[in-house]
């Protein structure tokens, strides 16, 4: 009977020490020890709330752009999928919820929004983005997280080519959409059309561009070139706000890289 006992006590103790273990590797997170009872009686699934706080993390890049002081988040969705948008003070930002958001964070200057981008703009450069980029991942990802519209309300774009178009100012159009704004979309900028008069072609800059030392410079060179290749009625680019911009630099990004293009052949078709 003794021996019995012993055996079964044993047993007992094994087991105590298997529960012991089972529960400090199962469960490697908890401050109190539960019985193999209590963590039997666990529920299978999570709760709905546990689960919906897991769907709010993400992974978000980010890519250095031309501008120092900007930086491109790429959250791996789409953001506005074919279009662009620029948010160059906070009170542009009424029509985008995420875009308030973000003005909201101390030493954020601008924000533009890409087909699958977010380029956020910090007032200078020595703020540093360390410091910056928690705030600005958190925000990304409780927005995403809400399933609240991006943009609340549309405001006419007068980017689309229109009926009243004349062939100078369709081919403008076409080479910028198809081969310039692509490039500069990569740096988290954009160029947008604003008109064509007397061989002049008026153009805005937005995104990383917009505060770019070398904006102006690139613009003349890069854009400017490709367009007279192509476009003999182009006489020259100017940029919108021209005087906000410094000259003093020799960088050609974002625009330098457009002018060793090869000709297009679906453009240079036009022409002949």
């Amino acid at each position: 009977m003794a021996a019995t006992a012993l055996r079964v006590w044993g047993a007992a103790a094994t087991a105590a020490g298997l529960r012991r273990r089972f529960c400090h590797v199962m469960n490697p997170c908890t401050t109190k020890k539960q019985s193999l009872h209590q963590f039997l009686r666990r529920p299978l699934f999570l709760p709905h709330g546990a689960l919906c706080n897991t769907v709010r993390y993400m992974f978000i890049q980010t890519q250095d752009t031309p501008n120092p002081n900007s930086l491109k988040f790429i959250p791996g969705k789409p953001v506005l999928e074919t279009r662009t948008m620029d948010f160059p003070t906070p009170a542009s930002a009424f029509r985008s919820p995420l875009a308030r958001q973000l003005f909201r964070i101390e030493g954020v200057k601008s924000v533009f929004f890409g087909p699958d981008f977010i380029t956020v703009t910090k007032e200078n450069e020595e703020l540093d983005w360390n410091l910056l980029k928690p705030d600005i991942y958190a925000t990304i990802m409780d927005f995403f997280a809400s399933g609240l519209p991006l943009i609340t309300e549309e405001t006419p774009s007068g980017e689309a080519g229109s009926e009243e178009d004349d062939e100078v100012v369709a081919m403008i159009k076409e080479l910028l959409d198809t081969r310039i704004r692509p490039t500069v979309q990569e740096d988290g900028g954009d160029v947008i059309y604003k008109g064509f008069e007397d061989g002049i072609v008026q153009l805005k800059l937005q995104g990383s561009c917009t505060s770019c030392p070398s904006s102006i410079i690139t613009l003349k060179n890069g854009i400017q070139n490709m367009l007279q290749f192509y476009i003999p009625e182009v006489e020259g680019v100017e940029q919108e706000y021209e005087a906000a911009y410094s000259q003093s630099s020799g960088n050609l990004h974002p625009f330098g890289k457009l002018q060793h293009y090869t000709p297009f052949p679906h453009i240079k078709s036009y022409l002949q």
